[in-house]
């Protein structure tokens, strides 16, 4: 086998194997993505549950942290984010235009959720963000 042969043959198949790997990867990313979403609806249903207003604040930030991410805008690094490790948030990791349009939604509630010093103001607007995740899933 000439050298040159050899080496075509070698980024071929390194091309194969990169590429096999993506495709696999795809399911995996989109499992990740629903973690994100259904952990930031269940953190919405913890907040609209809420009894106390700092208890809706609490579970809210953690709803908006998944939403956006550890680099988006509104993401709290002083709150817990129970979605550490699932990705980079669900907006950014979403790339469906309607899901991603439904996730953006949702943190409008959640950030009008958060901004009100209302409890009842505060749970309404964290289950309409559950609502709209629940349907984005």
């Amino acid at each position: 086998m000439s050298t040159t042969f050899r080496r075509s043959l070698d980024r071929c198949l390194a091309v194969v194997v990169v590429a096999a790997a993506l495709v696999a990867s795809a399911p995996l990313l989109a499992a990740e993505l629903s973690k994100e979403i259904s952990t930031a609806a269940e953190h919405a249903g913890y907040a609209a549950d809420a009894t106390i207003l700092k208890t809706a604040q609490v579970h809210l930030h953690h709803t908006i942290n998944c939403l956006v991410g550890p680099n988006g805008k509104g993401f709290d690094a002083n709150e817990a984010n129970p979605c550490k490790a699932m990705g980079n948030g669900a907006i950014p990791d979403s790339t469906d235009a309607a899901k991603k349009k439904l996730l953006e939604e949702a943190l409008k509630s959640a950030d009008a959720g958060l901004a009100t010093k209302d409890l009842a103001a505060a749970k309404k607007a964290a289950a309409g963000a559950q609502a709209t995740l629940k349907s984005a899933m």
